[in-house]
């Protein structure tokens, strides 16, 4: 037994549990973001719910932390808002969705900048690797977050904020059917229909990004 489990391939495994702190880190903040926001245009919903916190079990949503430390796509347990609350409800709606991929957008530049500047002082090291792959994954997966949740497709914050364009007949009556919108989204995904485009997006804006880590590296040089 103890053969064969030393003949395992345990780097699949390894991956997916490198992805999960990176997770839970994009996750958070895009939540944490999404309830201050709303919470500031005068809805407390998500305060009274408690998810005014960096504790990642309030955000997680299991399967969706999954599919984002194996897959790089997914989403968290989404904050209560109540639109209702708001001053102006389509326009503070909108911003409120906004402020979950712009979050992430701010992570995957910060983590990028740290990625080229502790390059060079921790490649040498065994365990430097490690934590140079968590900052890596954090900076990737927080972008692909970010273009996932700018698609139109209900419940995600892009429908949200193009849904602000509509009038208020027509945003009522889109809102009833967002909780269909997780069903067709996944098929899309799975279907490799929006997948491979969303692979190739992600790789492209990262790519284009990537320049921040290479500026800080300089600095290090």
């Amino acid at each position: 037994m103890g053969e064969i489990l030393r003949n395992l391939d345990w780097s699949v495994l390894t991956n997916i549990l490198m992805g999960v702190i990176p997770s839970l880190i994009c996750i958070t903040l895009h939540e944490l973001s999404h309830g201050l926001v709303a919470y500031r245009l005068g809805d407390d919903t998500a305060k009274r719910a408690g998810r005014l916190t960096l504790n990642p079990i309030k955000h997680i949503d299991p399967f969706g932390l999954v599919m984002m430390a194996v897959f790089h796509f997914g989403w968290a347990k989404a904050v209560p808002v109540n639109m209702h609350r708001f001053r102006n409800p389509k326009r503070d709606m909108a911003i409120t969705a906004l402020a979950g991929p712009a979050m992430n957008i701010l992570i995957t530049v910060v983590f990028l900048f740290l990625y080229g500047l502790l390059y060079a002082p921790l490649a040498k090291y065994s365990w430097g690797e490690y934590v140079l792959q968590m900052v890596y994954l954090t900076s990737y997966i927080s972008i692909a977050l970010a273009i996932f949740n700018f698609l139109p497709i209900p419940p995600l914050d892009g429908s949200k904020i193009m849904f602000s364009l509509l009038n208020d007949s027509q945003y009522m009556k889109l809102m009833r059917y967002e909780r269909y919108g997780m069903v067709i989204l996944l098929a899309l995904v799975w279907s490799d229909v929006l997948g491979a485009p969303l692979s190739n997006a992600v790789e492209f804006v990262y790519g284009r990004l990537f320049v921040i880590a290479e500026f800080a590296n300089k600095l290090t040089l």
